[in-house]
């Protein structure tokens, strides 16, 4: 009896010495999460302006953080836009001139098709695992879910184009709630919200997104997941220059 409360102790003891889940860990999560090993999602974009407003209908297919392909379906005129992201290389394939452009790294920090999101968004251009250190700065509950507050600061080579990111992740689902995105001096420049919390592909994941730039009074663009696939078999040859001009 005295030999078993022992190391009913012991075991105690050591489960209370068990390391909790590190701040990189879930960030881990939380991308994984949002990504899968492959996904293939169709969306919205609705781009908003103080005197006008305009919507993208597009698909998506990711495979891990190095391959990546958008499709533009509507409107008319943009049909048939295509992005592809090898590694660290970003193409656009242009319909009315047919022709693909390789995009300087210049241009990763400017506006993708006119939204309030970067290329650098939109792609995944940079990792944001790799690039980054992560460390908790907090608690806060959001949505009446209980989140870690993570603070990204990008390592001294790393080529991102923001100074320091603060995000809220759900400690249940590592759903990530809410992103502030700072620049090089420290000032707050844009504001990501998440909502909508629904099972989309056999995950709890948000389908609507929210950047708002918080320098720009009456603008913002919402992201909206219509019907997103997780882990289905994609092959690399998918992610290619020469597939760009076939996904008319």
């Amino acid at each position: 009896m005295i030999t078993s409360f022992l190391l009913l102790r012991v075991l105690l003891s050591l489960l209370a010495m068990t390391p909790q889940e590190s701040a990189t860990e879930v960030i881990r999560k939380a991308d994984l999460n949002m990504r899968g090993n492959t996904s293939y999602a169709n969306l919205t974009i609705k781009i908003i302006r103080p005197s006008w407003s305009r919507e993208l209908e597009l698909r998506s297919w990711t495979k891990g953080n190095q391959l990546a392909m958008i499709s533009i379906e509507a409107p008319v005129k943009d049909k048939g836009t295509v992005y592809l992201k090898r590694g660290k290389e970003v193409w656009n394939y242009i319909p009315t001139i047919e022709r693909n452009i390789k995009l300087p790294p210049s241009m990763m920090s400017q506006s993708w098709m006119g939204t309030d999101f970067t290329n650098d968004d939109l792609v995944k251009e940079f990792s944001i695992l790799e690039d980054y250190t992560h460390s908790f700065i907090g608690e806060e509950v959001i949505l009446e879910r209980s989140c870690h507050k993570i603070q990204l600061i990008p390592k001294p080579q790393a080529a991102v184009v923001w100074g320091k990111i603060i995000t809220w992740i759900d400690k249940k689902d590592y759903i990530q709630l809410k992103a502030e995105y700072y620049d090089e001096n420290g000032k707050l420049i844009n504001l990501m919200t998440s909502s909508e919390i629904k099972t989309m592909g056999g995950r709890i994941l948000p389908a609507r997104l929210e950047m708002t730039p918080l320098t720009r009074k009456g603008q913002k663009t919402i992201m909206v997941y219509k019907d997103i696939l997780f882990d289905k078999a994609i092959a690399d040859q998918f992610f290619t220059i020469e597939n760009m001009k076939l996904l008319q």
